[in-house]
């Protein structure tokens, strides 16, 4: 492997440049016309031991920047730098398949659908087992008590390890996903949108549980959402996604308290709100969200941004660190007195 350098030792993963472009063909040659740009020159990092939160609406490149970091699919352009538990660091973008093998244990997936991530054939032993069996762990009894030792440590009975996923709800088949994600010890774990499609009183127990286990086991998450209050109740940092590219990243609190990009203040103004006056003072986000095969120019955001001024329509703002640890893409970041959400 070729080792590379992490800027700051403390890192468990930075991301620099990371493009992802899917070609657009088009007549019986296939000819290239085009390109989906669902990654357009990504930055970002994530210490060891915290929880980074990646938001923006359906389409705008967050699963899709998950993948690629888990080298699910492979990268247009960029770097994937992360630093593994022998200390060594590692582009995972580069890397070949047989060098990035002893890497896979290490980084591990929950996916946000808990009906369609489970094979519905194996039972929960075998479910559970897999990734050990396929890196080696032969020895049956091991495998069994390891089962059995992360099925209480999610919250189910070491019964059920006998059972096959139609016996289960909603909420433990996310558990019983959680648990294969940790079966081999990871240390960084991408969480899809993992309580998406739970129901809201499911959705705060995974929540709790997920934290019980960060500090337990010492993870590290990449949280992928589109709900801010989900992401505010369990996120160090956050990084907000438009079209493809980071609009903003700040510290939780100050980015809910004060936003810095106008995409980011129309995000807290969708969150609900239990007090009717509130909710009708405040203007959500108008508009569709372009596409990014045809993006607009300039600024991403400016047919939909009511601060849009003429230099947003033809010059494309860049990521700059503005306050300590608060990066931000916009042109009137500085003038700008943006309202976020209270509470």
């Amino acid at each position: 492997m070729t080792e590379m350098q992490i800027s700051k030792p403390e890192r468990l993963l930075e991301v620099r440049n990371l493009k992802k472009f899917f070609p657009i063909t088009s007549g019986f040659l296939k000819k290239h016309v085009g390109d989906v740009k669902a990654v357009d020159d990504v930055d970002l990092y994530i210490n060891e031991g915290e929880t980074l939160g990646l938001v923006g609406e359906s389409g705008c490149g967050k699963t899709t920047v998950s993948r690629c970091i888990l080298r699910a699919i492979d990268s247009t352009a960029g770097e994937i730098l992360y630093r593994a538990k022998s200390g060594k660091t590692y582009d995972l973008a580069t890397v070949s398949q047989k060098e990035l093998r002893p890497l896979r244990p290490e980084m591990q997936m929950i996916f946000q659908d808990p009906f369609g991530s489970l094979n519905p054939r194996m039972n929960i032993f075998q479910i559970i087992s897999e990734p050990m069996l396929v890196n080696g762990i032969r020895n049956y009894k091991e495998r069994e008590d390891r089962v059995a030792e992360l099925l209480k440590l999610v919250g189910l009975r070491s019964e059920y390890m006998v059972r096959y996923p139609h016996s289960f709800s909603g909420g433990q088949r996310q558990r019983i996903g959680i648990a294969r994600a940790l079966a081999l010890q990871p240390r960084l774990v991408v969480a899809d949108e993992p309580v998406s499609a739970l129901d809201v009183s499911v959705q705060a127990q995974v929540l709790n549980l997920l934290m019980d286990l960060m500090n337990n086991m010492r993870l590290t998450y990449l949280f992928v959402a589109h709900d801010l209050s989900v992401v505010r109740h369990i996120c160090d940092r956050v990084t907000v996604m438009y079209v493809g590219k980071i609009v903003e990243t700040a510290p939780t609190e100050s980015l809910y308290l004060e936003p810095l990009h106008p995409y980011t203040e129309a995000l807290m103004a969708s969150v609900p709100i239990a007090d009717p006056r509130i909710q009708q003072e405040r203007e959500g986000l108008q508009g569709e969200v372009p596409s990014p095969a045809n993006p607009p120019s300039g600024c991403y955001f400016h047919p939909r941004c009511k601060y849009c001024a003429d230099r947003c329509k033809v010059e494309k703002p860049v990521l700059r660190e503005i306050y300590p640890e608060r990066f931000v893409s916009c042109h009137r970041a500085e003038e700008l007195k943006l309202t976020g959400l209270k509470g």
